[in-house]
């Protein structure tokens, strides 16, 4: 007994003695108060972050690109034009056809806006990016006319191409699609024109490099394009054999979005037109 009374003495002394000794705390040296927010920080977290808990990144960060590419951020002043494109031609299209969730639902959590080109060794130039239908990231911002309809197609087909293939993630399209036309399938697509994929049956030169890029790239050019537009476009299209194929895809377009989500294609081509109008005019 007088062996434990000893032992814990000891312990009450060394944790005594160890207290004493012990350098006082000193403040945190980490910076935890929260940034003063730009307007344009105000406005990204009004309408996009808080209705559509949508992340949009401006800064540049090596992180978030590839650093074997020459890029760099966009201009300040292009960020919010370029912004309210996507607002006011893809969100809200959406929303008033299919509902105020939507969006909300199915959506990229995160645009990366990057001011410059992003060539690739091809020559190509890559316009957008779509990571695991979690985030988009758009080139060439500052290089955007925005009194142009012309110009603000240009991010809005990315985004509408981009967003096919997140919504093609989340409901598939049909099997059968890829089995329409693949003979003329090819990982060298640029060297065809858009004119000649037209004539083997393709929307767009891109959309001959894979079943996946077809089917997105029909959405993109049906949702950038009055339906007028799109008729002409396909009309316009020598070879009936092709013509005809296209006719097929956009009746699996159509379909698609009718029977995964309840959605008149074209009506939404017909609002998406009108609002993009109400940016130029």
């Amino acid at each position: 007994m007088k062996k434990i009374s000893t032992l814990l003495l000891l312990t009450l002394l060394l944790i005594t003695s160890c207290g004493e000794d012990a350098d006082p705390l000193l403040p945190s040296q980490l910076d935890t108060s929260t940034p003063d927010l730009s307007e344009l920080d105000k406005y990204i977290r009004e309408e996009f972050v808080k209705p559509y808990n949508i992340r949009v990144q401006y800064v540049f960060d090596e992180n978030e690109v590839a650093q074997e590419r020459f890029l760099n951020p966009p201009r300040l002043e292009s960020v919010k034009p370029a912004l309210n494109i996507l607002l006011t031609a893809w969100i809200a299209p959406y929303s008033e056809v299919a509902g105020a969730d939507f969006i909300k639902k199915i959506a990229p959590r995160e645009f990366t806006l990057i001011g410059s080109y992003n060539t690739n060794p091809s020559g190509t130039i890559t316009l957008g990016l779509a990571e695991a239908g979690a985030k988009i990231t758009l080139f060439n911002i500052d290089y955007l006319d925005f009194t142009d309809l012309n110009s603000i197609n240009q991010p809005l087909r990315t985004v509408q191409h981009e967003y096919g293939h997140i919504l093609n993630q989340t409901r598939p399209i049909d099997p059968s699609y890829k089995e329409i036309n693949p003979g003329n399938y090819t990982a060298q697509w640029f060297n065809r024109s858009d004119a000649e994929a037209r004539e083997l049956g393709y929307i767009t030169a891109y959309a001959s490099s894979n079943s996946d890029e077809d089917f997105v790239e029909m959405i993109a050019e049906m949702l950038t394009r009055t339906r007028d537009e799109f008729d002409a476009l396909v009309e316009g299209i020598i070879n009936p054999q092709a013509r005809a194929i296209i006719r097929l895809k956009e009746t699996y377009i159509a379909d698609y979005y009718q029977k995964s989500f309840g959605i008149d294609i074209y009506e939404l081509q017909e609002v998406a037109h009108e609002k993009s109008q109400s940016l130029v005019n």
